[in-house]
């Protein structure tokens, strides 16, 4: 199974055939552990996959989930919430006052995981051994827009959980990197006027609070959303951590393009921030309008304290 789509059209189908066998699918999912269950001993009238950061698990966590209400034909996008044990942590409260619960969703009990919040929903039309998914607009979702969901959400609960990536590895304590992504977006932002980019760019204010810092969108949040000084412009502003190029690339467009959808902007800006350059970025940037990358590097010294 290569893709979402696959995994997804897989599941639905066993899910209706009764068989609790996961050997088929894949344990792990970019760098999050990725589980499903069918039921123990007998059919569970919730299948489910889940995708955890190390430290949780479906039990005692808060996750992404794939959530399959067989009887309803539905298959519901969640951010999940643990029934088995009281999760330390939470989502945080915009997932909670902006989504609803998956029971207030489907308007009726539901047999488990009612407390969940839906991200997304697809009603699933089975022909065969092929699966169609259909948004509540009646769309139906592509490979690509799969994709997209499940990025999203995993992208959002990568910040949620301070999730590095477990391919980052700090191999000169010289370039001072941060190992979490959140450190650095603080640091720029409370330094933003002694940075390169407060030199150009503005944050955005209003009657004393900062907007631009992790600014809400209904595709995810943007690490930071800034004006351009001169033209008034909006400028996304991305950081490049816990991603491919590519994917960072690809998240960058797509705030680009609600902004300008949103916003009325069609002069928006990108702007990536990364511990190094490569090749993929350099590309980007020549097909891409609009983008600029900046590569940060903060100097670690060690001073022997005296009385």
């Amino acid at each position: 199974m290569k893709n979402i789509k696959e995994i997804l059209n897989n599941f639905i189908i066993q899910s209706k055939a009764g068989d609790l066998k996961t050997s088929a699918y894949p344990k792990d999912w970019q760098d999050f552990k990725f589980k499903v269950s069918f039921g123990m001993g007998m059919p569970a009238r919730v299948p489910w996959i889940s995708l955890l950061a190390p430290e949780m698990a479906t039990s005692n966590g808060i996750y992404p989930v794939y959530l399959y209400y067989k009887d309803l034909e539905k298959l519901i996008l969640a951010y999940g919430i643990s029934e088995t044990a009281e999760s330390a942590q939470s989502w945080p409260t915009e997932v909670l006052n902006s989504n609803q619960t998956v029971s207030g969703y489907l308007d009726q009990d539901v047999p488990r995981y009612g407390d969940s919040f839906v991200f997304k929903s697809y009603k699933t039309e089975i022909t065969g051994d092929k699966v169609k998914f259909i948004y509540d607009t009646g769309t139906e979702a592509s490979e690509i827009d799969l994709d997209s969901d499940l990025n999203t959400i995993t992208e959002y609960y990568r910040k949620v959980v301070l999730m590095p990536s477990n391919n980052f590895v700090v191999n000169e304590i010289n370039q001072g990197l941060f190992y979490m992504e959140k450190q650095l977006e603080d640091f720029i932002v409370h330094n933003w006027n002694n940075t390169e980019l407060g030199k150009k760019y503005d944050l955005i204010i209003e009657e004393g609070v900062l907007l631009s810092q992790q600014f809400r969108t209904d595709i995810g949040p943007i690490d930071i959303l800034a004006k351009d000084k001169q033209t008034g412009s909006y400028v996304v502003i991305e950081l490049k951590r816990n991603q491919t190029s590519d994917d960072t690339v690809g998240q960058l467009a797509r705030y680009m393009g609600w902004v300008k959808e949103n916003k009325k902007d069609k002069d928006v800006k990108g702007v990536i921030i990364a511990g190094h350059y490569d090749k993929k970025l350099d590309y980007a940037r020549e097909m891409i309008p609009n983008i600029e990358v900046f590569i940060y590097q903060v100097d670690f010294k060690l001073s022997e304290f005296k009385k």
